[in-house]
């Protein structure tokens, strides 16, 4: 299974991006998926994930330094998820890694996607 990330880029303070994860080879069948993120200098953090509850249902959860500003949905297909970020801050910046496996928020991670650059200027 291959996870593939997008959407990174450089955007002001304020401002929004959207990111995107698309699962590719064999069957995804990961009970979660979901984004880490990694500042400068400082270890790779959960961020948010969703965990698939039925055909088009999910439970989300986010870190408290992300809850009410992002938001992560998942593809009816369940191949694809987005993590849209609104109100970005500075301290957003880092590289962001799409994830997918049992338990992202105790780092059951199964697969990881490669990253993509967040860069938010002040």
């Amino acid at each position: 299974v291959q996870l593939q990330a997008s959407g990174g880029g450089l955007v002001q303070a304020g401002g929004s991006l959207r990111l995107s994860c698309t699962t590719s080879g064999r069957t995804f069948s990961s009970r979660d998926m979901g984004w880490f993120r990694q500042a400068p200098g400082k270890e790779r953090e959960f961020t948010a994930r969703l965990r698939w509850a039925g055909d088009s249902v999910y439970v989300a959860v986010y870190a408290d330094s992300v809850r009410g500003r992002f938001s992560i949905v998942g593809d009816n297909d369940k191949n694809t998820v987005h993590l849209q970020m609104n109100s970005l801050k500075p301290e957003d910046t880092g590289v962001y890694y799409c994830a997918g496996g049992h338990n992202l928020q105790t780092g059951e991670v199964d697969y990881w996607g490669q990253g993509t650059l967040v860069t938010v200027s002040s």
